[in-house]
């Protein structure tokens, strides 16, 4: 199964804020910009699956409407990371002390009290394991950074921990409305 994963816009937060599972908005020209460039470059005909956080299921809305016969799939399983009482914090307001904890523990040190990355690999592989026994050819899903990571990483078929390790060490270079292309 190809899926076709694609970031959502650029929030409207200010930059250097820690934002994970809150649900910000997006600009109307940021999504009108990412629609666009989206509408002209997927597929139709396949199913749409989205995050139901503002920011990824907006989007997903517009493009079900665009795409014909892309039937919309809201799921929680594909939310980004719950950063607890870190959520809408400047991340320089973190203490460096909780920030240094959470390097040295990625897979189970709960940032600010909330979901840990083992907890987040766990829900997004059972949407993973989900989707596959549908067995689609193809399959777009709008969600976050951090899902798209995991979701990259399950491809490597490693123990979920071992997962949610190379998921969580791997470089943050996914742009605001890039996509990426995964093969399972």
């Amino acid at each position: 199964m190809r899926l076709i994963l694609v970031r959502h816009p650029t929030p409207q937060v200010t930059s250097g804020t820690c934002y994970g599972r809150s649900d910000v908005a997006v600009a109307p020209h940021e999504m009108a910009t990412v629609h666009a460039h989206l509408q002209a470059t997927l597929p139709a005909g396949v199913p749409l699956y989205a995050s139901p956080l503002r920011r990824c299921a907006g989007l997903a809305s517009a493009l079900a409407q665009d795409l014909p016969s892309s039937a919309l799939h809201l799921d929680a399983r594909l939310v980004e990371m719950d950063f607890g009482a870190w959520e809408m914090q400047p991340w320089h307001a973190i203490a460096r002390a909780d920030i240094d904890a959470w390097a040295a523990d990625l897979a189970w040190y709960r940032p600010g009290g909330g979901e840990n990355v083992l907890a987040m690999a766990a829900r997004v592989d059972a949407f993973l394991g989900d989707l596959l026994r549908e067995q689609h050819e193809t399959a777009i899903i709008i969600c976050h950074a951090g899902t798209i990571r995991l979701l990259s990483a399950l491809q490597a078929r490693l123990p979920l921990e071992e997962t949610a390790l190379l998921a969580a060490r791997s470089a943050h270079k996914i742009a605001y409305g890039a996509t990426v292309v995964v093969d399972f």
